[in-house]
């Protein structure tokens, strides 16, 4: 009997994960059927996509050097123009350095920022969310007038005040633009947990004697995690924004890095004898920002039972 019990148990996890397996993966194709039905929605995707490979493999997809420049080369104009070179297809700038290269290699920054302060955001306001929502009192009160005096602030001045304290930097700016990000989460997670913690399955979970910690994780996050994910997706493009505001403004991302929004302010000066300095940029931060709202606004429509018409 004791030699077969490893064996039953190996063939119950086996059994169960090609379950769970075949659950996600008709998960997966549902979405997908879903997708299809929603052309711009699916554009919205392919578009996202094709910027995160292209940060992902700048090195291997460009021939130019990001940082580096010749001063006679500078003002190159785009390559269907009359003086333009095929070697530059979108021009050089004031520095003599390619154009496309440089938005290539910008797309990995503002992807990278981006991502890294919505996780650190979905993270802590997840955290603080489930954890206010389900045990209330002074923890709750605490930290529901912390999250309302951060609202208190516009997002770009809060940011702005807190990169002239921490000063430039790619790990300064994802924290100032995480330590004020966490809030959206927060209140999201906290409004579902407080509904969510009075439902049967809750009660029967304690009644089977499941640990606080256990009921949150395994009961009543899983519940919530879609309206996460959907939030997140829709606050990428926010903080993208938010990063190339900064850098425009010269609190970000600093040169010769390549940043979107530092590429903008630097072409400005030259837009009536040099329009592509600035306008390509702008385009490429407009095209990606646009992609995934409505990519993200997609998602929240195939995802969020509630809105669905039945």
């Amino acid at each position: 009997m004791t030699a077969h019990a490893p064996t039953r148990v190996a063939r119950g996890w086996d059994y169960t994960l090609r379950i769970r397996l075949r659950l996600w993966w008709r998960a997966l194709a549902e979405l997908g059927y879903e997708l299809w039905q929603r052309p711009f929605v699916l554009m919205g995707g392919v578009i996202v996509a094709l910027f995160i490979l292209a940060a992902i493999f700048a090195d291997q997809i460009t021939i130019h050097d990001p940082t580096r420049g010749t001063l006679l080369l500078r003002f190159e104009p785009p390559a269907w123009e009359a003086e333009g070179n095929w070697k530059y297809l979108l021009g050089t700038d004031d520095q003599g350095r390619d154009l496309l290269t440089r938005i290539i290699f910008g797309t990995r920054v503002s992807l990278a920022v981006g991502l890294l302060s919505v996780a650190i955001s979905v993270f802590v306001g997840t955290a603080l969310g489930a954890l206010a929502g389900y045990y209330r009192g002074w923890l709750d009160e605490i930290l529901s007038r912390f999250a309302d005096l951060l609202l208190a602030f516009p997002f770009l001045i809060f940011a702005i005040g807190v990169m002239a304290f921490l000063g430039p930097g790619f790990v300064n700016l994802i924290m100032a633009l995480a330590f004020k990000g966490w809030v959206e989460f927060y209140r999201l997670v906290r409004g579902e947990v407080l509904a969510e913690r009075t439902k049967e399955y809750v009660d029967g979970a304690r009644v089977a004697g499941q640990s606080d910690a256990a009921i949150i994780a395994s009961e009543i996050l899983p519940n919530v995690i879609q309206s996460v994910f959907v939030l997140g997706t829709l606050r990428l493009g926010y903080m993208i924004i938010m990063e190339a505001s900064l850098s425009f403004l010269g609190l970000g991302i600093q040169p010769p890095t390549p940043a979107w929004g530092s590429m903008v302010s630097s072409g400005r000066d030259y837009l009536l004898t040099a329009w592509w300095v600035s306008t390509f940029p702008g385009l490429a931060l407009l095209l990606l920002v646009v992609a995934i709202n409505v990519f993200g606004e997609g998602l929240r429509d195939i995802l969020d039972p509630r809105l669905k018409i039945e």
